[in-house]
């Protein structure tokens, strides 16, 4: 099961709105195939670790046992049910480390193999497996995306200064990190004051991966349409006061103008099937979903020698458990989750 969760890990970036799958064929304690699910809308786990075992050693199948990171399908979405393939193949026992809240599967692929004579057993480093697809696993059960707030700040725990030029406060070793963070999620999201302070991209730039949807706060509509976000290369989702627009590259979508409205926004994100934001800022916007509770992680970046003496508070995680921390040169990472979500 080990083996299923590193591959499994290597669709990352790729599978989203589908979780990461891993799938190992064992006969007696030897491994004779494996897979993962590399691509949305391609084969998953399952057909891929079928597929790969040799010619020579495909007589074995039927007197193998299959390991998988998640319970296998039993429905047709992009590709047939994993399970009647299991069937085909004569697969006498099926080992899986969790099952899929999804209700499409939700114990029906189980059930299908049980039904037809498959030995199931499962729960296997069930935390692990659900732990790889906490995206995944809260989009369907919560009803929203999968939350994580991002912000770097001084020693003193200052955002930015009160100039209008941006304030430069992580290394580049860490913005590595920061675009790594990024290529990982569906999509990321600021609000406008910092838009218009800092004029970010929010692409991938040095690190190698997808760009995320960029999404932006913008309630009055103030934006110029000069800045980065607004330049064609990447799906932008504006939210707004105002307008009501969907279209390939610019979505506008119309909400509340009250102060917290983060419920509205996240309700429109999971009809987009969005299973994941990353929040990088402003304080308010930030503030704004530690402050309704709808948070999941947060990561911290503080420079330790760097104090900014009239400056921008920054936000103040509430019901925050420290997860782990590390250095990269003067910066230091916090990572933590909420204990409250």
């Amino acid at each position: 099961m080990l083996r299923c969760l590193q591959l499994a890990q290597l669709g990352k970036g790729n599978v989203a709105p589908n979780p990461m799958v891993g799938a190992v064929l064992v006969y007696k304690n030897t491994i004779i195939g494996e897979g993962y699910h590399q691509k949305y809308g391609q084969a998953h786990a399952e057909v891929n670790c079928i597929n790969s075992v040799a010619e020579e050693n495909k007589h074995l199948i039927q007197r193998s046992t299959l390991y998988v990171s998640l319970e296998p399908c039993n429905h047709f979405g992009k590709t047939p049910p994993c399970t009647d393939l299991i069937v085909k193949n004569k697969i006498p026992k099926v080992v899986i480390g969790c099952k899929d809240n999804y209700e499409e599967v939700n114990g029906k692929g189980i059930k299908r193999l049980t039904d037809s004579g498959v030995e199931v057993v499962v729960e296997v480093l069930e935390h692990k497996c659900i732990s790889l697809n906490k995206r995944f696993f809260c989009y369907n059960q919560n009803k929203r995306p999968y939350i994580i707030l991002k912000w770097a700040q001084s020693e003193n725990a200052k955002i930015s200064d009160n100039g209008v030029e941006r304030t430069l406060i992580s290394n580049s070793i860490t913005n590595k990190l920061v675009h790594k963070w990024r290529s990982e999620e569906a999509s990321i999201m600021i609000g406008s004051n910092t838009a218009l302070k800092d004029n970010p991209a929010l692409t991938v730039r040095d690190y190698f991966g997808n760009n995320s949807v960029r999404i932006v706060v913008d309630i009055n509509l103030k934006l110029p349409a000069s800045l980065q976000l607004f330049d064609g290369t990447v799906k932008t989702i504006v939210f707004n006061g105002q307008k009501q627009k969907e279209d390939k590259i610019f979505s506008y979508y119309k909400i509340s103008e009250k102060e917290k409205n983060i419920s509205e926004i996240l309700n429109i994100l999971y009809t987009l099937q969005i299973q994941s934001v990353i929040v990088e800022g402003g304080a308010k916007l930030l503030q704004s979903f530690i402050d309704t509770n709808l948070w999941d992680e947060a990561r911290i970046i503080t420079n330790t020698v760097l104090t900014i003496s009239d400056g921008l508070n920054a936000p103040e995680l509430q019901y925050e458990k420290l997860t782990g921390s590390h250095y990269f040169l003067t910066d230091k990472i916090e990572y933590f989750t909420n204990n409250n979500a």
